[in-house]
């Protein structure tokens, strides 16, 4: 049984005293739902200047933190970038990389995300690597082979070696801020043709073991019936994320409750 994980990517929204203030309620409802903590892993990923505040409001919490992007480089002339091990001195233990937004807005390929997600795992970060399709891709019919090739650039290229720890979390560019969500079928699809891909490069008993999250649109509406699907670990939770009831309530659903 695979342990679902519920991460929230509060991507450019909250101050620092605001990031402090949801992490702070989440822990707290947390602590009034007993038993759920246990059942499910937790990652918030707020902006990089309120990594440390919500590491702080988390301490001694079932709770990780995530950074929302990191460079390939340990340090050095990268104005305006973040480390490795600057994430990890500010308390983060997961970073969140390739988001389609990234991809889409920011020009970042494939080849970048690799060397990112490598420079992470090496750094003893875990990485959430992020790949989807847009609307034409789709309509074509040519979802998965977009998805192969994504893997096999953004994470194979790179991993000669069984990674220690890995995310993928599937997130269908068409579902994200649209209203539009996959049904639980399309996302099911998807989401066990990765999990054959990550078994056929780095053995299915890691690849069993192994999270893969849905990213497009996971609300309290519809999570039930997407996470019950055999293949569909948990969540990456945008807008639901910035809502403290909202977020507790798609972790309760994932604890089964």
């Amino acid at each position: 049984m695979r342990k679902p994980l519920i991460a929230g990517n509060w991507k450019m929204n909250k101050t620092i005293a605001e990031a402090r203030a949801l992490a702070g309620g989440i822990v707290r409802g947390l602590a009034d739902s007993p038993g759920v903590a246990e059942k499910v892993d937790i990652v918030l990923g707020p902006p990089y200047l309120s990594l440390s505040a919500v590491a702080e409001a988390t301490a001694g919490a079932p709770v990780g933190v995530a950074g929302q992007d990191c460079s390939a480089e340990a340090g050095g002339p990268f104005t305006g970038e973040v480390s490795v091990p600057m994430l990890k001195d500010a308390g983060a233990t997961h970073v969140i990389l390739g988001h389609s937004e990234r991809r889409e807005l920011l020009s970042e390929g494939d080849a970048r995300v690799a060397a990112k997600a490598a420079a992470a795992s090496a750094g003893g970060l875990i990485p959430i690597v992020c790949i989807g399709e847009p609307i034409t891709t789709r309509e074509a019919g040519t979802t998965l082979d977009r998805i192969g090739f994504q893997l096999e650039h953004s994470v194979f290229s790179v991993f000669t070696n069984t990674p220690a720890e890995l995310v993928i979390a599937y997130e269908p560019v068409w579902a994200i801020g649209t209203g539009k969500t996959a049904t639980p079928a399309q996302a099911q699809e998807v989401h066990a043709y990765i999990r054959k891909r990550l078994g056929e490069a780095f053995g299915v008993d890691w690849a069993g073991n192994s999270r893969i999250l849905y990213g497009g649109s996971m609300k309290p509406g519809n999570a039930a019936e997407l996470l019950v699907q055999p293949d569909i670990d948990g969540g990456l939770i945008g807008g639901a994320s910035l809502a403290e009831a909202d977020f507790l309530e798609i972790i309760r659903i994932a604890a089964g409750g």
